[in-house]
């Protein structure tokens, strides 16, 4: 008899333990909840038992070493917890036995040695403990032999040797120290080694060259290894995947890697290799991905490279590469990402560069090239960073510049480029960072500048520009940083919070700044700043004044009648106490909502202010019948053709009316009247995430149990936005100042302005929105929102949460894979100091976070996992253990998690 269901849900019955005819359970891939009954064990016909990818909880029952026919056990991709059972050391013909993927905790069970016919035991992914048993030596028919990412420790045994069938051996993502054994010479089925983000150290044995020739998986990076790397490797031309990275290996290239045509993906970023780079690389036609960055290697770039024609990034940064750069690296024409700075390059770019038309990242910085750039840069329309800085270039900074509209990075310091900055950079919409520092430009800053709206540092220190800065700057509201000291500018500093908060050493030795930095001059109070502001104000002022009333009338009965279906279906939907209380306040006359609102904040007076956002400002109101609400008062946003823009308006009452959960805010009802547009949800009195941060006292009541609460809140929310609402909800805005708390500290998304409804039917590119330090780094430049946006962003909050405030430049190492500054550092030492010190259940849930939040911040979108597996992953129980204060960041970021 054979049991299979297409859709079972609930618990599994405890009368199935009666079929005892059963031979072939198979309900994997359903919505079973709850506890393996213990009857399960009465099934002893029973081959095959699959439960896989469900809901099941508890214990995995001592009843199950009772099925002794049993041949396949798969209980994988649940939320099962406690100790594997002993007994199923009992079911001496199991060949399959995956119980991965689940929250199992202690050690493995000697008994497993037992298994004399298993073929496969796949135990990775849950939180066992303790060392990897002798015992295990008896499964001389495993083949596949997985126990990644746990919390083993201690040595690997000896017996691993006796495992002969072996064929994919993963340890990877524990705490494993020592040397690998030398009886893994025995291992000559070996194809698939994975010992990555452990703790070993030594030189590898020179038995691993037995069977390095026939491996297709060698990934040993993230360790302590020493000395030089096996010999062998890649002689049977099968080697696809090769990462060494993070290791102190010494000597040059096994010779067997330059005729490896196989390769497809080589990491030995981060060791002392040495070696003329010219002679121990091939031609590779499967090469994707290579970085040979900080080593020892010399010599010139060969042409070969430029045969590697799937070649799509190449990093040789920090090395000691000289000669000029190969035109014939352009053939390969789906290179997007080329790292060759720090090195000893001389000569100029080659031209043929312009057809690299997919090329995103071009960093030549720390070389020594020089000559005028006759390089295309225009032509590169995908380009995003552009890092040219610490070389001799001379002439004028390339014209072009413009179309690369992508564009995030430009640094061009250190170099002799004169002339006047081009006019097109003030194009680049959606540029970051910004250095033309010491150079020899001449000229004014240009007007243009005002259109770099996202740019974060500006940079254009020890040149020769004149004039004054361009009071357009003010625009740049995403500005922090500023430096545009030894140089002859004069006049007043822009209305920006940069200029306003920037030292006197970024202003210094100019011809005649002013303004209200010490050190500075103040500015005379006829100065052309103040002129400009008048006329500013005069044009609104005009402008609000012709404005037609009636059609402004017009388009907010528009909208009323648009929106008034979908609200009315919300009030259905709120209790009867609430319908009445708020009945009011959905009044859409114009009379009753808008005057009760004006008079609960005396027409939204800055004493009533809790919040300003991008979109508008957040008033307290109260009621005269004593009921306290939170007032959003949008920015008024004035279209071409004189109408009222309601985008960011209409965009928050269809959000909150489509995503009802507990930890998104409550929206109670809008108002659309003439002079004001604003919106009413629920008051929640423990402020923002951002606020709480900022203050000590609030910091140490917020304790770790509230912090990974909330944080478990807001996941849930998203995970609901993302795959409980159709069509799925992006906000597009997550950041600690649009999470707020109530007076339990329960965290609740906000702000809802900039939210876009997913289509699967049409394209789904839109504007840029966010919050810098928070948004994706793919969105600058692809403007393809999707649900990986938030999720980034959740992995920047996150990490604030538990780090006590913005983690900073640490975002960008993890998304960009450079963690070398920060590998060696416990995660303990980055945690907020102000609460007190978290209990182990606590610790390891700290840990659980930290690794989902570095997950979150990968660099490549699809790499990111969803936020229903981080809710789900975060719902799992915890057990604790005494690992938490020796865990590094280096063993928490993944360096090299394979794509599943």
């Amino acid at each position: 008899m054979c049991l299979y269901k297409n859709w079972f849900s609930g618990p599994i019955p405890h009368e199935i333990g009666y079929l005892n005819s059963l031979v072939d359970l198979e309900l994997n891939s359903n919505n079973l909840m709850g506890e393996i009954p213990i009857s399960i064990g009465n099934l002893r016909n029973l081959k095959i038992l699959q439960l896989h990818t469900n809901q099941l909880s508890g214990h995995i029952p001592q009843e199950i070493g009772l099925l002794m026919s049993l041949t396949d056990l798969e209980l994988n991709s649940n939320n099962l917890i406690g100790q594997i059972p002993t007994s199923i050391g009992n079911l001496k013909i199991l060949r399959i036995l995956y119980l991965s993927e689940n929250g199992l905790s202690g050690s493995i069970p000697a008994t497993i040695g037992n298994l004399s016919n298993l073929r496969t035991l796949a135990l990775f992914s849950n939180h066992l403990t303790g060392q990897i048993s002798f015992s295990l030596g008896g499964l001389t028919n495993v083949e596949s032999f997985l126990l990644d990412d746990n919390k083993l420790f201690g040595h690997i045994p000896e017996e691993i040797g006796l495992l002969s069938s072996l064929v994919e051996l993963y340890v990877s993502s524990n705490f494993l120290f020592g040397q690998i054994p030398s009886s893994i010479r025995n291992l000559t089925k070996l194809n698939k080694f994975s010992v990555f983000i452990n703790q070993l150290s030594g030189r590898l044995p020179s038995e691993l060259n037995n069977i390095s020739a026939k491996l297709i998986f060698f990934q040993i990076g993230g360790n302590h290894f020493s000395g030089p790397l096996p010999e062998n490797l890649c002689l049977d031309k099968s080697l696809t995947y090769f990462s060494v990275v993070y290791n102190n290996f010494s000597g040059n290239i096994p010779k067997g890697i330059k005729n490896c045509t196989t390769l497809q993906r080589v990491r030995l970023e981060h060791n002392k290799l040495s070696g003329d780079i010219s002679e121990d690389f091939g031609i590779y036609p499967n090469l994707n991905y290579i970085d040979l960055s900080s080593n020892n290697f010399h010599g010139q770039l060969s042409s070969n490279w430029g045969l590697c024609s799937n070649l799509a990034a190449l990093k040789i940064s920090r090395n000691r590469i000289s000669g000029k750069i190969p035109p014939e690296l352009a053939n390969a024409s789906h290179l997007e990402f080329l790292d060759l700075s720090s090195n000893q390059l001389v000569g100029s770019i080659p031209k043929s560069f312009s057809t690299l038309h997919s090329l995103g990242v071009l960093k030549l910085d720390g070389n020594k090239l020089s000559g005028n750039i006759t390089l295309g840069i225009g032509e590169l329309s995908f380009l995003t960073e552009l890092n040219l800085a610490a070389n001799r270039f001379i002439g004028f900074i390339p014209e072009g510049l413009g179309s690369c509209q992508r564009l995030t990075v430009l640094n061009l310091n250190q170099n002799m480029f004169e002339g006047r900055i081009p006019y097109d950079i003030g194009s680049l919409q959606f540029l970051q960072t910004l250095d033309l520092s010491q150079n020899m430009l001449t000229g004014k800053l240009p007007q243009q500048f005002g259109g770099l709206i996202y740019l974060q540092s500006l940079n254009v220190s020890h040149n020769k520009l004149s004039g004054s800065i361009p009071s357009s700057m003010a625009q740049c509201l995403g500005l922090v940083s500023i430096d545009v000291s030894y140089n002859e500018l004069e006049g007043t500093l822009p209305d920006n919070k940069a200029f306003e908060n920037a030292t006197f050493e970024s202003l210094r030795n100019n011809k005649g700044l002013c303004g209200n930095i010490a050190g500075l001059k103040p500015c005379s109070s006829g100065s052309p700043k103040k002129k400009t502001d008048q006329g500013h104000n005069t044009k609104t002022l005009v402008l609000i004044i012709v404005i037609p009333i009636g059609f402004v009338g017009v388009v907010a009965m528009v909208v009323v009648v648009i929106w008034l279906i979908p609200l009315r279906r919300c009030i259905k939907e709120m209790p009867r106490a609430s319908r009445e209380n708020l009945f009011t306040v959905l009044n859409f006359d114009g009379n009753i909502a808008y005057e009760s609102i004006v008079e609960a904040t005396d027409n939204f007076d800055s004493r009533y202010c809790i919040g300003m956002g991008g979109s508008g400002s957040v008033f307290r109101a109260e009621l005269s019948n004593g009921q306290v609400f939170a007032v959003k008062k949008l920015n008024e946003s004035i279209q071409g053709d004189g109408s009222r823009d309601f985008k960011s308006f209409s965009n928050e009452i269809r959000s909150l009316s489509e995503a009802r959960h507990r930890n998104v805010v409550r929206l109670y009802g809008f108002c659309s009247h003439v002079r004001h547009l604003f919106l009413v949800y629920e008051y929640l009195e423990g402020g923002s995430l951002a606020h709480v941060l900022s203050h000590d006292e609030k910091s140490i009541e917020l304790d770790w149990f509230k912090r990974v609460n909330a944080i478990k809140a807001v996941a849930k929310a998203l995970s609901y936005m993302h795959h409980g609402c159709f069509p799925a909800i992006v906000h597009r805005d997550i950041s600690s100042k649009n999470i707020l708390f109530d007076h339990e500290y329960e965290a609740h998304i906000s702000d809802f302005g900039t939210a876009k409804f997913l289509n699967s039917n049409s394209s789904n590119w839109t504007s840029f929105a966010g919050t810098f330090g928070y948004t994706a780094p793919e969105f600058a430049y692809t403007m393809e929102v999707n649900e990986k946006c938030d999720v980034f962003s959740f992995g920047v909050v996150a990490l604030e949460v538990i780090m006590g405030g913005h983690p900073g430049d640490l975002v960008a190492s993890i998304s960009s894979s450079s963690l070398s500054e920060n590998q060696n550092l416990v995660l303990k030492e980055v945690l907020d100091p102000r609460p007190s010190s978290p209990g182990k259940h606590e610790a390891e849930e700290l840990v659980l976070i930290a690794k989902i939040a570095f997950s979150c911040l990968n660099f490549n979108p699809g790499s990111r996992p969803t936020m229903f597996q981080v809710s789900t992953l975060l719902s799992k129980k915890m057990q604790p253990s005494d690992l938490f204060p020796y865990i590094t960041l280096c063993q928490l970021f993944g360096l090299e998690i394979p794509t599943p």
